[in-house]
């Protein structure tokens, strides 16, 4: 386990780079390149996003290829700031959950309902304000297409990091204790580098999550008006509504290829210096290899430039906040009766409040609909719950053994990553006119055969963390099994499903968060005058958005999210539970 930011030479950046001399070598050139080349490219795409929002009727979407590459590079700089965004409510958010019992009751309710609200949910309220923050601009619509995509990214990775903060390894949470390590230090030096590796495969796993949400993020309706951004998703949505087959392929090849570039000079690089992060006490035998990480380490005045720039890094990384004078130590120890008083007192308070706003909602509704709605509604929710299990029980079978293979074999998890990626960022939709003209031919069953578009781009998440599971197993206890001939079901039993399992509740749990969100999408499809439903809560809220019916839309989004909090405190958070108890390293 090597600690976060230990650099003993970081202070002294420029003696380094003066001690060092030489010419510029091949390495420092070609870095040069293709910095300056990604730093043209990010300021023209930001550019174009403060324009005129009038540009955006004078220069509408069309499906010109040669606009295309504009078009990803757009989406690819929405994605990347929503991925900073997530990144940022990660580390603030899921810490706070971990670390505090009170916030823990609020926050992973919460993070499980919003987990299940529908991404136009977000869209239909955040769009007014932001284009009200910018207006006469296209930031502002900018704004809420990035937060829209935001909301199919963050929920995966605070379950993830929060997952990683309460299973950290006993021996070493007790050496900060007996260090005496502040809280900012224990962060930094012990819970991010354990939490990193599981947290970069949930960061690529959200940024192909976000694309499959990316054609509804990329054109946005305001009442009657609709604000198509340039974007492979409105290249997607408009291919689609001509029916216009060859588009939607050079979009999808625009797609994979953005995704292979990223792969490669951005989370490939990533995984090869968090390869250091590993739990464990022998040498990773075969270790995530990157042209980029390499490139990077061959270079001279880049590496010193990097050192400049996180020396104010390492120097905060370095300060025990709780003992600068400035900042007094100030202890209060409260008697177990206190404690529980306090405790019991703050739930009262949270449950006052969901009470009120439930009755506000339940008001709401009443005024509009009756029994016999709230009934057939509930009843809706069943049909889909039973979808989500049945997928999600599938996808378990399917993916586990195969995460685990790849898990434990990094070449080919360096081989198949930027497959799995472009696995998991296909958009759903692009499969509607084959679902839809396979089910006519064959006069299939929607209620059965709309259904794997629900975990179409959900399965994924099992699969991620699986493979994050399996990496993060430690050498020293391969070894040892291999030593003492573990093999067949003893080697699953007592190496392998403890090892991931943690990591397999998070994926398990988004997925089946994000089966929810997807069967508003799944379960009603359509292509040209072609039209197929699947009886379900999806199709319930799909339809009475398109009407514009919203005591209807807020009954089926109440009652979605009663169902996942529902599973989730019956089957996630008791395994959970189990994982923090029985299978932390210790």
């Amino acid at each position: 386990m090597v600690f976060f930011f230990e650099d003993a030479k970081g202070a002294r950046p420029l003696v380094r780079m003066l001690r060092r001399g030489g010419g510029l070598p091949w390495a420092d050139f070609a870095a040069f390149i293709l910095l300056a080349g990604l730093t043209v490219m990010v300021i023209h795409g930001t550019e174009q996003m403060d324009a005129p929002l009038a540009q955006l009727h004078t220069n509408p979407v069309t499906l010109d290829a040669a606009r295309l590459p504009e078009y990803a590079l757009r989406t690819t700089l929405r994605m990347f700031a929503a991925l900073a965004a997530s990144l940022v409510f990660t580390f603030s958010v899921a810490t706070l959950a971990a670390k505090s019992r009170k916030a823990e009751l609020i926050i992973v309710p919460a993070l499980d309902i919003l987990q299940s609200v529908p991404v136009l949910g977000f869209l239909s309220f955040t769009v007014t304000m932001f284009m009200g923050w910018f207006p006469f601009s296209q930031l502002g619509v900018e704004c809420a297409a990035i937060f829209a995509i935001f909301t199919s990214q963050a929920w995966n990775m605070a379950f993830s990091f929060y997952q990683s903060l309460r299973t950290l390894p006993a021996d070493l949470d007790e050496v900060t204790r007996q260090f005496g390590f502040s809280p900012w230090r224990r962060f930094v030096r012990l819970e991010l580098p354990y939490a990193i590796p599981g947290l970069i495969w949930n960061m690529m796993m959200s940024m192909s999550g976000g694309w499959f949400f990316v054609v509804a993020s990329e054109a946005i309706t305001v009442g009657n008006t609709t604000v198509t951004l340039p974007g492979i998703g409105s290249w997607l949505s408009l291919a689609i509504a001509r029916e216009d087959f060859k588009s939607v392929g050079l979009g999808v090849l625009a797609m994979g290829v953005v995704i292979v570039l990223y792969d490669q000079l951005v989370f490939r690089p990533i995984v090869a210096w968090a390869d250091k992060f590993r739990f464990e006490q022998t040498a990773s035998q075969a270790a995530p290899k990157s042209w980029v990480h390499d490139l990077i380490r061959r270079t001279r005045f880049l590496r010193t430039g990097i050192d400049v720039v996180l020396w104010p890094l390492r120097k905060l990384a370095a300060l025990e906040w709780s003992r600068l004078p400035s900042v007094p130590r100030v202890r209060v120890t409260l008697s177990p009766k206190t404690d529980r008083a306090l405790d019991a007192v703050w739930i009262a308070v949270v449950l006052v409040a969901c009470a009120f706003a439930l009755w506000q909602l339940i008001g709401f509704i009443a005024r509009h609909l009756t029994w016999s709605d709230v009934v057939t509604t509930f009843g809706l929710g069943m049909v889909t719950l039973v979808r989500v299990v049945v997928l999600i029980a599938l996808a378990t079978l399917i993916w586990v053994p195969i995460g685990v293979w790849i898990g434990l074999r990094p070449a080919w998890s360096q081989r198949l990553q930027p497959i799995a990626q472009f696995l998991a960022a296909f958009p759903a939709n692009v499969l509607f006119p084959f679902a839809v003209m396979a089910i006519v031919a064959f006069r299939l069953d929607p209620n059965i055969w709309l259904s794997p578009l629900m975990i179409l781009g959900t399965q994924w998440y099992i699969l991620f963390n699986v493979i994050a599971g399996a990496s993060a197993i430690p050498g020293d206890m391969k070894e040892v099994a291999g030593i003492f001939g573990i093999r067949n079901w003893q080697w699953w039993r007592q190496i392998v499903i403890p090892a991931i399992f943690p990591y397999y509740v998070t994926g398990a749990l988004t997925a089946s968060g994000g089966c929810w969100n997807a069967s508003i999408v799944a379960e009603v499809v359509t292509w040209g005058n072609r039209h197929l439903e699947a009886a379900g809560l999806g199709a319930f809220i799909a339809n009475a958005t398109s009407a514009g019916d919203y005591p209807r839309v807020a009954l089926g989004i109440a009652v979605m999210s009663l169902f996942v909090i529902a599973f989730n405190r019956s089957v996630w958070r008791p395994m959970y539970a189990f994982a923090e108890r029985r299978l932390r390293i210790n």
